[in-house]
């Protein structure tokens, strides 16, 4: 498995569509920061196919350090979650059973 980047996306994007890898660039950038925008208002986003981003509130709890044994505490935050589309999940389910069927065993 490897590792996909921002710019990796940009360049591929921009071969497929000839467009200005600047204008690529600024308008993956600009889908990106809406996205923490719409969620930092306590927005949800639905990409259909693709998921679901929203914010969930975390409750406080206690938690034990695993070393030493000594209780802390965790406040209460906000975290994002995202619920993978029917489609992506289909994808990816497929695309992963045709890798490990072309996995040599040994």
């Amino acid at each position: 498995m490897q590792t996909t980047t921002k710019r990796d996306l940009c360049e591929k994007i921009v071969r497929k569509t000839n467009n200005s890898q600047l204008l690529v660039k600024e308008t993956i950038q600009m889908f990106l920061d809406r996205i923490v925008e719409e969620l930092s208002q306590g927005n949800r986003i639905e990409l259909r196919d693709f998921g679901v981003f929203e914010v969930k509130k975390r409750a406080a709890r206690k938690a034990r350090n695993p070393r030493t044994g000594e209780e802390a505490f965790v406040p209460a935050k906000n975290v994002v979650v995202f619920k993978v589309g029917k489609l992506m999940k289909e994808s990816v389910n497929n695309s992963t059973n045709n890798n490990s069927n072309t996995a040599d065993p040994s």
